[in-house]
């Protein structure tokens, strides 16, 4: 991973990370920038042949496919928060294959109210870069993800993929797929 830019320590919390009531505070006042990463292997020619999607538990109790997804810190690089959160997701020997100048195929605005756009975060208004990002090393579900299936593009663009994925997240993965050349 590369390096973030160096701040004074803050000894009460990680450089970069807001207070519970910071981050609802923030939450309630303006967008948060985060960052959207569709996690594919890729042949010799570099086709995409497989889709990662993780297994996670909402909050609610219902089980669901999800993309890698997480906000992006204070001073640090979009780069830096994908590699970040690929490796909070997928594991430390993942081995993304994200560009020194990433370029996102969208931007996805997440709305607290549904309906404003396809894409809906009931917690905030959320700003998400997204991206595909090959990855060549073992993956494996980390943190609060049950698991990790790698589906076909024609699978991860299935109605019944597509049920299981919340928040507008399932539009996404099918921008992805256009993105690539690989939507049935």
């Amino acid at each position: 991973m590369t390096d973030t830019a160096d701040l004074p320590p803050d000894p009460e919390r990680p450089a970069g990370w807001l207070s519970p009531e910071g981050i609802a505070a923030a939450r309630r006042s303006l967008p948060l920038l985060y960052v959207d990463a569709v996690p594919v292997r890729v042949d010799e020619a570099g086709d995409v042949v497989a889709v990662g999607l993780l297994l996670r538990v909402t909050p609610e109790g219902v089980m669901s496919r999800a993309l890698v997804s997480g906000r992006v810190m204070y001073h640090e690089r979009v780069r830096d928060a994908l590699l970040r959160h690929i490796e909070k997701d997928l594991g430390p020997v993942a081995l993304p294959q994200v560009p020194p100048t990433p370029q996102p195929f969208t931007v996805a605005e997440y709305f607290p109210t549904p309906g404003v756009t396809p894409y809906h975060d009931p917690r905030q208004h959320a700003v998400s870069l997204a991206y595909v990002v090959p990855v060549t090393g073992d993956c494996r579900p980390q943190q609060d993800a049950l698991d990790l299936a790698w589906l076909t593009p024609e699978e991860v663009c299935s109605e019944q993929v597509q049920v299981e994925m919340n928040g507008g997240q399932g539009l996404l993965l099918r921008q992805a797929m256009a993105h690539v050349g690989r939507m049935p």
